[in-house]
């Protein structure tokens, strides 16, 4: 049993003792206990199609809308950021109740704009999604001997150019006796048994039962529109309604309504309340998947270990070497090689632009912190899908957050590269927590113009738009200034050598620098390009991601890799006397965010072919390009570091007058 497991122990625990009544489980939330009889109510999330990668509102169609009408739920800003717009509906169910042949409405006849607009949402392949105690509608199709799965159900289907709509739904709930709660039992996998205390004795006696399950199979059924005229909600439709998904009969015509029904039917399940989201979590090919990463792992590892084991004992014989001379052995020496040990008055001469450097160094930092900590508490659990939402919102806390983290690195890598000078620290903390929001904020405002545009509910309301400045302006710019006040009192990283006044000429070279600090980035691609195949099919695809423990792997190992790369292109340039290192170790590593964005553009080309539109295009590659300018700005960072430790410690160890 691990700390983590102990400390989740003496949490519930102490909560037992104080009778707070509530109850922890992790990931998710509490189950709900329902007695037969009990109103369920269905919830619509937006229309989603992953030819447009637009989502739309629900209500947005002519479905129906619930009695009370249309409200929406509380969502949190994850939520709002991910076009997620969660509605009531008029689905209504009774816990343990089957029903069947419930009507639900009659549209008005359906006018030119709606006729055509639905037509277009078929057209695009647009999918309902409906919620059920917090579980997504799942959809099973079977396709040779194989059951696949989706999340929600299409709007409609075209047979040869006519147009049909799902009007009738068969729903099938999946529930669970619920048990107990208040003895101490095993929820989930660990070792650790999670006491749950139950406060009071009320309805302790009446059976209940919690939702492990949801699925839906919609069907289109033709429904005779003058025999529901006088029909009331919830009502008994008048003749028999036969479901088969095979056969599609309810065509959509200019001028006719459209009538809606549903019927549901209630399974009892040996699926246990910590196992119901196990069908959305699995992954296709996950075999596949495991192997091709702890290959790609292994590999990656073997190459990675054999350069660095190289690279120190070269670097190891070249000080031994330099060390056993005497001083005039040494200076004849220098006149005779050439390398490394010839820059030593120029190696830390102050680089082009140094409070840019500053600047995506100390951003790179913040970045990496957030998506490690993300990664981490997403692994442990704290941020499973069934808290929509919480992993956007984690990541925006904890970049707010990590705001000192980035001023102290700025400003301290400023007052290094300027011998301990205080002058302009604010200004780079200033802009430190300026930059990388700020481009964000750039891309992210030209691609809400195009979401706006099409009436998206991707669009981010102009409310949340002045929320997101609040919190950049109001804590992480506050933040940031904090720890470059503290960067500027933290004593500067001493230079081990003196930099001459005359910049030493560096020689020609065979070949462009530059090209070999591009190619650079091949390596630490591909640590990942495998994961990020599922990554992007989880964006894109409408697939649940949750392989937080091999991510967090993959971002260590590619830490480690572009580390490497960057030393190892640092060494190289410093042995043909190259002292401009500064920029090149930056980019060394952050070159991969090139090929990512390249694999990005392969991935439109080829995987996304479907994608329709110009707007859906510039949506993808915007925020391809979003995702790709973090990447950089952490990969590169980390060449730097690792080459300025490097230089840093090699020229320490050289002993000179």
């Amino acid at each position: 049993m691990d700390f983590f497991d102990r400390f989740k122990i003496w949490v519930l625990a102490v909560s037992l003792v104080v009778n707070c009544g509530c109850g922890y489980y992790l990931p998710g939330s509490y189950p709900h206990k329902y007695s037969v009889g009990d109103t369920l109510s269905v919830k619509v999330n937006s229309l989603t199609s992953i030819d447009t990668e637009i989502p739309y509102s629900y209500y947005s169609l002519p479905f129906c809308p619930p009695l009370e009408g249309v409200k929406d739920s509380a969502e949190n800003l994850g939520e709002l950021l991910m076009g997620d717009r969660i509605e009531n509906s008029p689905y209504q169910f009774k816990m343990y109740t089957n029903e069947s042949e419930i009507f639900s409405c009659r549209t008005d006849p359906l006018t030119a704009d709606s006729f055509k607009l639905l037509k277009e949402r078929i057209d695009e392949i647009y999918q309902v999604n409906l919620i059920l105690d917090n579980l997504p509608a799942i959809r099973y199709t079977k396709k040779e001997e194989f059951f696949l799965r989706w999340t929600g159900y299409p709007v409609g289907i075209k047979v040869q150019d006519t147009y049909y709509v799902f009007n009738h739904l068969k729903f099938t709930v999946l529930v669970h006796k619920y048990e107990e709660t208040n003895v101490a039992r095993v929820m989930g996998t660990g070792d650790a048994a999670e006491m749950i205390p139950t406060i009071g004795n009320d309805g302790s006696d009446v059976q209940g039962y919690m939702v492990v399950g949801f699925e839906v199979v919609p069907c289109s059924v033709m429904h005779n529109a003058d025999s529901v005229k006088n029909l009331k909600m919830y009502e008994k439709y008048p003749s028999s309604i036969k479901c088969d998904p095979t056969t599609v009969s309810m065509a959509i015509k200019e001028g006719q309504p459209i009538v809606f029904t549903y019927e549901v039917a209630f399974e009892e399940s040996d699926i246990k309340w910590p196992s119901r989201w196990d069908a959305y979590l699995k992954m296709e090919g996950s075999k596949v998947h495991w192997f091709s990463i702890l290959n790609s792992l292994m590999v990656i590892t073997f190459l990675a270990g054999i350069v660095l084991v190289i690279f120190l004992r070269t670097v190891r014989r070249d000080l031994t070497r330099y060390e056993e001379l005497d001083k005039e052995a040494q200076a004849q020496m220098n006149e005779e090689l050439s390398g490394w040990k010839l820059v030593v008055g120029d190696v830390f001469r102050t680089p082009s632009n140094p409070a840019l450097l500053c600047i995506m160094v100390g951003d790179g930092v913040q970045i990496l912190g957030m998506a490690v900590v993300t990664i981490l508490f997403a692994a442990l659990g704290f941020m499973s899908p069934a808290s929509r939402g919480t992993l956007i919102t984690g990541m925006l806390f904890f970049y707010m957050i990590l705001g000192v983290v980035a001023g102290y690195v700025a400003v301290r890598l400023w007052r290094t590269i300027g011998s301990g000078d205080h002058k302009g620290w604010v200004s780079v903390a200033w802009k430190a927590a300026c930059f990388f929001p700020g481009i964000a904020f750039l891309i992210l405002t030209v691609l809400n113009f195009l979401l706006w545009g099409s009436h998206s509910t991707g669009a981010i309301p102009f409310s949340l738009f002045v929320i997101l400045l609040l919190l950049w302006f109001c804590i992480s710019v506050p933040l940031t200034l904090f720890g470059g006040y503290l960067g500027a009192k933290a004593p500067q990283i001493e230079y081990p050598v003196r930099t001459n006044q005359i910049p030493r000429e560096i020689p020609p070279q065979k070949y462009p620098s530059w090209l070999l600090v591009l190619g650079a980035g091949t390596l630490p691609f591909g640590t990942l390009f495998i994961e990020l195949f599922f990554i992007m099919s989880s964006l894109w695809m409408g697939r649940v991601y949750y392989v937080f423990g091999f991510l967090f792997v993959v971002l260590i190992l590619l830490v480690v890799v572009c580390a490497e790369v960057s030393l190892v292109l640092t060494y190289m340039h410093l042995c043909v006397e190259d002292w401009k290192w500064w920029w090149k170790s930056f980019f060394a590593s952050g070159s991969v965010a090139i090929y990512i964005f390249l694999y990005s553009v392969n991935y439109l080309v080829f995987d996304l072919k479907s994608l329709s539109g110009p707007v859906s295009a510039t949506l993808y590659l915007g925020y391809s390009l979003f995702m790709v300018t973090a990447i950089m700005l952490t990969t590169g960072t980390v060449g730097f570091l690792s080459s300025f430790w490097f230089v840093h410690y090699l020229f320490s160890s050289v002993k000179l007058d």
